[in-house]
């Protein structure tokens, strides 16, 4: 049994760690993950590798291709879409409970997020803080199927590839904080149907860019 633990603590933080380097696009779309170099690299063997690399395939960030072995996922069109189509029917909802519920725990997780958006330097910054704004808000209505849904929807990196498409202006960005700020404000006051709104028209206000960009 302990031998049992050991192998799937291994696995897990093989997972996270190339989860995180998937994520940063350290290992961008397309990238052949050789499982020789990987293991060697991480100091593991290939069995707890190629586990990891099955659970990120089902994450969606990694393709298992006959004769290529793992690939890092790219991020069609349909993709995008996906991702947003799936934000709209799942945050707007979120926020209302979470306007209703007014955990001060969950408020303060979301403002420490918006903190972070605003003085984050690189695209890579900017994201993880938006990322974090929206799983905290969802964290916020206190039901813990939806927090799974959340980050199932946000560990994919097509929400990075979104991100770093809309934000080129610095002036987006102070705008995307605002109105995070906005929304916090309406969980925070209990205005469940202003925060559900606002939420709604954030995610309207960013749509997916078209496939040629």
């Amino acid at each position: 049994m302990p031998e049992k633990v050991a192998v799937e603590s291994m696995v897990e933080q093989t997972r996270g760690i190339l989860r995180e380097r998937i994520r940063s696009g350290e290992l961008p779309p397309g990238t052949r993950l050789r499982q020789e170099r990987l293991a060697e690299e991480l100091g593991i063997s290939r069995t707890p590798l190629r586990e990891a690399l099955r659970l990120l395939a089902a994450d969606g960030l990694v393709e298992l291709q006959v004769n290529r072995g793992a690939v890092v996922s790219t991020l069609s069109h349909a993709d995008r879409v996906a991702f947003w189509e799936a934000r709209l029917a799942l945050e707007p909802g979120a926020a209302r409970l979470a306007a209703e519920r007014r955990d001060p725990e969950a408020i303060a997780a979301m403002a420490s997020a918006i903190a972070a958006q605003r003085s984050a330097a690189t695209d890579t910054q900017g994201f993880a803080a938006n990322r974090a704004f929206h799983l905290a808000l969802v964290g916020a209505a206190g039901n813990p199927h939806l927090t799974r849904f959340a980050e199932a929807l946000w560990v994919r990196t097509v929400g990075a590839a979104i991100y770093r498409t809309q934000a080129s202006d610095p002036a987006v960005v102070a705008a995307y904080a605002d109105e995070h700020a906005s929304i916090a404000a309406a969980i925070e006051a209990g205005d469940a149907g202003r925060a559900e709104t606002l939420t709604r028209a954030h995610i309207l206000a960013s749509p997916v860019p078209d496939a040629a960009d």
